[in-house]
């Protein structure tokens, strides 16, 4: 369990100091020239932590936030009044966290660039798990420097993971995507509510009923033998715009007042992610394969693919069948062949799909890895 802080983590406090404006309130309204930092953390060492964070100025945003003045605060520390306008229920989240490592320490603001950001700037100030939420996001990004439309309403946090082996860092999306696909089960199902099905879009996105509602982001980068992981989640929760959200649904399937709320959505994704992440770290993504490819959208699926091998264009026709040990999709040719298909940009079309009764999927441009095949 995450009581103390890691060995090196005071000098960078002191090391990383910057203007912090003086405690205003009971107004917890971000603008466009000032930021507000909630810190809330579990147990009594990461509050105490939390206040060293605070009291040394230690807070790192990214660079075009510099000309912003930004004002840090302890949750432990504000007045009645002021927990009042915190819309995010931090004390109904930390009673009821049950990690041992992620989710323990956060950060909340009612508005702010990026989570990811703020994560991936602070990786040596805050705990490894922590996590940062915002009510708004001014400039979230998705894949492929994507932007991803942060409306109010949507869930969109992001924290931190370390690992040390670097073959399994391109799996750690697919364990995000089926701990927060399995959260959304399991929180419906504990409210008595319709179970959502929401599936998997490879490699990154969730969709339910046709449509785009969620999408996962991980970055990382290497340093003194391990990789910093930056994983941000994007889900449509209240906001019906722009495409449809978890509520909606909920609302047209029952007539209940009991709808989802992210601190429980939160909460319970980090309780889940934890044990599919322990277990992805002793025995591989293997156990967890299953249970994925049941939730994603591709198994059988049939596709043409574009096969750039030996400086030629070839369509090939495939059907995909999971995943290989590296990540990728797994697909079988007309021929028995198999293919490793690798995602290619963001650009739509020469993947299609084969069925005359559907509309295409819309998937991802794809092409095969060449040279790979059953026999290696």
């Amino acid at each position: 369990m995450l009581h103390t802080s890691p060995p090196r983590l005071l000098p960078l406090l002191l090391h990383h100091r910057r203007h912090i404006a003086a405690a205003s309130p009971p107004s917890m309204t971000s603008s466009p020239n000032s930021l507000i930092l909630v810190l809330a953390a579990k147990s009594t060492a990461e509050i105490e932590l939390a206040k060293l964070v605070k009291d040394t100025n230690a807070i790192t945003l990214a660079d075009n936030d510099d000309d912003k003045e930004i004002a840090v605060k302890l949750y432990s520390e504000l007045r009645e009044e002021e927990k009042v306008v915190v819309s995010f229920d931090l004390g109904r989240y930390l009673s009821s966290i049950g990690t041992d490592r992620f989710g323990r320490f956060l950060v909340w603001s009612p508005g702010l660039n990026s989570t990811q950001d703020v994560v991936s700037k602070n990786f040596g100030v805050i705990p490894v798990g922590s996590v940062c939420v915002a009510d708004v996001q001014f400039k979230g990004r998705g894949r492929s420097k994507n932007v991803w439309d942060s409306l109010e309403g949507c869930l969109m946090f992001s924290f931190t993971i370390q690992m040390e082996d670097g073959r399994m860092v391109p799996l750690v999306q697919y364990v995000v995507s089926l701990a927060m696909t399995e959260t959304i089960k399991d929180v419906c199902h504990k409210n008595g509510l319709p179970i959502l099905d929401v599936r998997i879009k490879w490699p990154n996105d969730l969709y339910m009923n046709g449509l785009k509602i969620g999408g996962i982001l991980c970055t990382s980068t290497y340093s003194s033998g391990k990789f910093n992981i930056c994983a941000g989640i994007g889900l449509n929760l209240d906001n019906r715009y722009p495409t449809t959200c978890l509520n909606a649904a909920l609302q047209e399937l029952t007539s209940t007042s009991c709808f989802l709320q992210r601190e429980d959505i939160m909460c319970y994704f980090f309780n889940k992610f934890e044990k599919f992440f322990d277990l992805f770290i002793v025995q591989g993504f293997q156990p967890l394969d299953d249970l994925y490819c049941k939730t994603w959208l591709h198994s059988g699926q049939r596709v043409i693919v574009a096969d750039g091998s030996e400086g030629q264009s070839v369509d090939n026709v495939v059907t995909i069948q999971g995943l290989t040990s590296s990540g990728y999709l797994l697909a079988i040719g007309e021929g028995g062949q198999m293919f490793e298909l690798h995602p290619d940009g963001n650009r739509e079309a020469e993947a299609r799909s084969l069925s005359k009764h559907q509309r295409s999927h819309h998937l991802k441009t794809w092409t095969s890895s060449k040279g790979w095949s059953e026999e290696n």
